[in-house]
């Protein structure tokens, strides 16, 4: 029998849920069953798959053994540094840079020294994290930024905190605003452009068209020139919708492809202005609450930003 006793960063959680995550070597299919025949136990009474967790409950498993895993004393994030680019912290969030090159998560490579681990290594030198103590949470991205766009990436530091912050990202009150530069002029100043992207995960590649297609999704992106300088604009986006590679994909197909860019833009333009990895920047960050927001209410409309950016140095 294995006993969990239903911590702060536990609770306000299904049954289902909590167990997917504390015991995830059980299929769904026998998780179901253990529970609908009283082997796995709330309070030491029957319980639902949809109960909802409540912090000091203890939940009790009647189950083989080998289904747990052991505590594993050596964790695989301590061997990653735990340097980080700090943009703001607090009790429930950290804000960080990631930089260029850097992975936010373990990729098919299977890249070890992401973004995600080292945020956990730098939380458990401060004490704030510890692995052995937790049942099912663990530090969380809330977004994330592809490998050579560099940005603020959101960190939760507790579940609540996770909780509210993906809700406000699928509610669109978290606005996420791009500095980028293209190495030809845009056909507008300023526009909010509409058109359709279609992802080929095989290839990972969209293609951009004006036309509604079945197997198409709508990107809508704001963007303004900020600069020019001889043919290079450095441009501010703000993302209407968040698809995979929209800014460099959407500019591209509007003739301003994004220097760096070996994928969407023009590899002999990237050589010119030696320059290896996209001009983008996810430099800044406003959080617009128009709903309940609980313990993150004191974020509500606060704004933080990024000053030191490479290619705004580099060209402009």
């Amino acid at each position: 029998m294995k006993e969990y006793i239903i911590n702060k960063n536990d609770g306000d959680q299904r049954v289902d849920k909590f167990l997917e995550k504390a015991v995830k070597s059980l299929p769904k299919s026998l998780l179901y069953k253990y529970i609908r025949t009283k082997r796995i136990k709330l309070n030491g009474k029957r319980c639902e798959i949809s109960t909802r967790l409540k912090e000091g409950d203890i939940l009790q498993l009647y189950i083989n053994d080998e289904f747990f895993e052991t505590k594993n004393e050596t964790h695989e994030f301590l061997s990653v540094p735990s340097k980080i680019d700090i943009v703001y912290e607090d009790e429930n969030i950290l804000l960080v840079n990631k930089k260029c090159g850097e992975v936010v998560h373990e990729d098919d490579e299977n890249t070890v020294d992401t973004l995600i681990n080292r945020i956990k290594h730098y939380l458990y030198e401060k004490g704030e994290y510890n692995p052995d103590n937790e049942n099912s949470f663990a530090p969380s991205l809330c977004n994330r930024l592809d490998r050579n766009t560099e940005g603020i990436v959101i960190s939760a530091k507790n579940a609540e905190s996770l909780r509210i912050l993906n809700q406000k990202i699928k509610d669109r009150e978290l606005k996420k605003e791009y500095l980028c530069v293209t190495i030809s002029p845009p056909p507008k100043n300023s526009d909010t452009a509409k058109a359709y992207l279609k992802k080929d995960e095989a290839k990972n590649k969209v293609f951009i068209s004006d036309k509604k297609a079945p197997d198409n999704k709508t990107i809508i992106t704001k963007y303004e020139v900020l600069k020019r300088k001889g043919n290079l604009c450095l441009l501010n986006v703000d993302l209407i919708t968040g698809r995979t590679h929209q800014i460099r994909a959407h500019l591209a197909h509007l003739g301003a492809p994004l220097l760096g860019d070996g994928k969407y833009g023009i590899n002999k333009v990237n050589r010119e202005y030696s320059v290896k990895t996209q001009a983008l920047c996810s430099y800044k960050l406003t959080f617009d609450f128009t709903t309940e927001s609980g313990i993150l209410s004191y974020l509500d409309k606060k704004t933080f930003e990024i000053k030191n950016i490479w290619f705004v140095n580099k060209l402009f």
